[in-house]
């Protein structure tokens, strides 16, 4: 049962939901993305990330000086049990909905940004190394 506590521990944290939360609504963010919408630090941010990533609910993917994150919960798992849940609870609430508002503006913002240059040219990088057929 000491997994199972640790899995449900991981959920006691407001920093650690919003930022489950935040996710669940988007395919990937930029540690730089939770930090604006959640007005958090960047330490604070990594620090919560790297404990959802050892409990397995998200996994990374450097992009340069850029990590990113996604969810990684396996289909049937307890943890996608539980985000459904959660999604239920949260989605209702102002707070919840004002925060994803924050996310869609932070990401359309994010477009124009050197952010969205260095994401376009890694594109453009991955594209050109793909083997021609």
């Amino acid at each position: 049962m000491r997994s199972e506590a640790r899995f449900f521990k991981s959920l006691s944290d407001e920093t650690r939901l919003k930022i489950l939360w935040l996710l669940s609504g988007t395919e990937e963010l930029c540690v730089c993305d939770i930090i604006d919408v959640l007005g958090i630090t960047q330490s604070k941010a990594s620090r919560h990330l790297r404990y959802l990533y050892h409990l397995g609910w998200v996994t990374d993917r450097r992009d340069g000086l850029w990590m990113n994150y996604r969810l990684c919960v396996p289909p049937g798992s307890p943890g996608e049990k539980l985000l459904k849940l959660l999604e239920e609870l949260l989605a209702p609430q102002p707070e919840a909905q004002e925060l994803r508002g924050q996310m869609v503006l932070c990401l359309e913002t994010k477009r124009h940004t050197e952010c969205a240059k260095r994401l376009k040219s890694s594109q453009k990088r991955s594209l050109q190394e793909l083997p021609e057929t």
